[in-house]
């Protein structure tokens, strides 16, 4: 790891060390050393004192290029199912479809460690560059799928060697001086959420192109071959030029020659706080997880963040089937475009609704006051879906839209609350290992979300008239009891709140920045525990 920054267990160590071996211990770890490219860049980081623009750009456009696979899938998975012919009776391509969108979460949550190690142990930049590699051949593999189990592989593979989540992020905060950290951070941040409008948009609007452009594309073209292809090949020019971008990227981990080092450690060894300093940091990794795990304040904000997360990855999900399934199975019967359309517009909504309403939200009412509000009013909308189904035409595309949009910002205010109750439930020090229990915990979810969501979702289409009610009724029924338990684990005794949090909401006077400073140390100490320090 480069450096202790703030939330990382290396931070924690150093302030349980007295101030004199703190000073030598990060002398130790700063000593700048000839032909590390660490050292090369902290040093040029220094030296420059504005915002490295350029690359902050090449960081932008790579996490683009790796979110954007995931965003794109949704709009034409229904379709692509039905095409590859493993669904026996059309009420069966839900199940499959469950199965494809969880293998690409079973893949990053099984390797996300290992990829913080080896980016830890060999560098940043070859970390990025092998995940984006990954995408241009797995994702072009994906959209030439002919099989369905062919399309299981592609996409399995896909999330496991893509494995910039971490890095990239703890790559951000160590490219640039620490006071542009935050704006580092940002951008990674910030490339996702234009990936929630620009991923649907290329999903829904190229899936089918020789169906929607036959003047451009005909039927004996490799894309009217391949109907779903012409999404993955965009997404992969563009993973393809931000890894010639990888190019000019350079190395933030610090390489030193290890026979010098042990001499060095050696050596103060003898001034007899070396080996001391070492013991301690191991004990006080050991200790920091065996007391996270028994501090009750941050693992149910955790619990509570896997079961939104759950909530979330199904409703996505179940909306993309049921969006563009046939109207004799409760379905809206919209196709690619329109549910890309949909999804496009409340991706931007939220990204709107991030930054420039939530913030007076958060700063009038508290961060953490909107919560139980936004989980109700997100109930009752849900309840409401099944009942779309009576309206056509121009009426039907407004309401799907605005539902969205709002389902968006309530999902929104509750995944920022949750963000902040874990980081308040814990030190500054003890972040870095409490995130990395929260995001592991939280993908192990998202990894099942999408297969029981889909298996549901089949469930409900060979069941429409139920024995008390309709099979579609009692699919978001299911759906919205994941919210309600999520709801009910908001009150004591289960949620215990920070003595802060407990005061008058108004009283906090947050503003956009402290919100801010709360969520970034979340981003760098999440990421660089992934990165091999958990």
């Amino acid at each position: 790891m480069a450096g202790g920054e703030e939330g990382s267990p290396a931070a924690a160590v150093a302030l349980l060390l007295p101030p004199a071996r703190e000073e030598r211990s990060s002398s130790r770890r700063r000593r700048c050393r000839e032909g590390c490219p660490g050292c090369r860049q902290e040093e040029a980081s220094k030296a420059r004192a504005g915002v490295p623009y350029l690359d902050f750009f090449y960081i932008w456009v790579v996490c683009l290029a790796a979110a954007l696979p995931i965003q794109s899938l949704f709009p034409y998975l229904y379709f692509m199912i039905r095409d590859l012919k493993i669904a026996k009776e059309e009420q069966d391509i839900g199940f499959y479809a469950g199965f494809v969108g969880a293998t690409y979460f079973l893949g990053r949550t099984i390797s996300a460690v290992p990829w913080g190690m080896f980016a830890d142990k060999y560098g940043r930049k070859p970390c990025i560059v092998i995940s984006i590699l990954a995408v241009v051949v797995f994702n072009t593999l994906f959209g030439l799928s002919t099989t369905y189990w062919m399309a299981i592989v592609t996409r399995g593979l896909l999330g496991l060697l893509c494995g910039i989540l971490g890095p990239i992020k703890a790559y951000a905060s160590e490219v640039c001086r620490k006071e542009h950290q935050a704006l580092g951070i940002s951008l990674v941040t910030s490339s996702r959420a234009i990936a929630l409008v620009i991923g649907p948009a290329i999903g829904g609007f190229l899936a089918q192109p020789a169906k929607k452009y036959p003047n451009l594309f005909s039927e004996e073209s490799i894309f009217g071959r391949f109907p779903y292809f012409l999404p993955c090949f965009v997404i992969s020019v563009l993973a393809a030029g931000s890894c010639i971008a990888c190019i000019w990227l350079p190395e933030t981990l610090h390489f030193h020659n290890d026979d010098k080092v042990e001499a060095i450690d050696e050596l103060e060894a003898q001034a007899g706080d070396s080996d001391l300093d070492a013991q301690k940091a191991k004990e006080s990794r050991g200790e920091s997880t065996k007391n996270l795990l028994k501090n009750w304040q941050l693992m149910s904000a955790v619990i509570l963040y896997c079961i939104f997360s759950l909530h979330d990855t199904a409703y996505l999900e179940i909306f993309s089937l049921w969006a563009v399934s046939s109207r004799k199975f409760q379905g809206l019967s919209l196709t690619s475009q329109d549910v890309g359309t949909v999804l496009a517009v409340s991706g931007f909504g939220v990204l709107v609704y991030q930054l420039a309403i939530y913030p007076f939200l958060a700063k009038y009412f508290g961060p953490i006051k909107p919560f139980r509000p936004a989980a109700v009013l997100s109930i009752l909308l849900l309840a409401t879906y099944p009942f779309m189904t009576n309206l056509h035409g121009p009426e039907l595309k407004i309401l799907i839209n605005i539902a969205s949009l709002l389902k968006n910002m309530f999902a929104a205010t509750i995944t920022i609350a949750c963000n902040i109750l874990q980081n308040t439930a814990v030190t500054q020090e003890q972040r870095g290992v409490a995130n990395g229990i929260s995001v592991t915990l939280m993908s192990m979810f998202k990894a099942v979300a999408p297969a029981a969501a889909g298996i549901l979702f089949s469930w409900a289409q060979k069941h429409i008239s139920g024995l008390f009610l309709p099979g579609d009724q009692i699919l978001f029924l299911m759906l919205n009891m994941v919210s309600v338990i999520g709801l009910v684990l908001t009150f004591k005794p289960f949620l215990s709140l920070p003595n802060a949090m407990s005061m008058n909401s108004a009283n906090l006077a947050w503003s956009w920045n402290t919100l801010y400073a709360v969520l970034c140390p979340q981003q760098i100490a999440h990421d660089q525990c992934l990165d091999g320090a958990f």
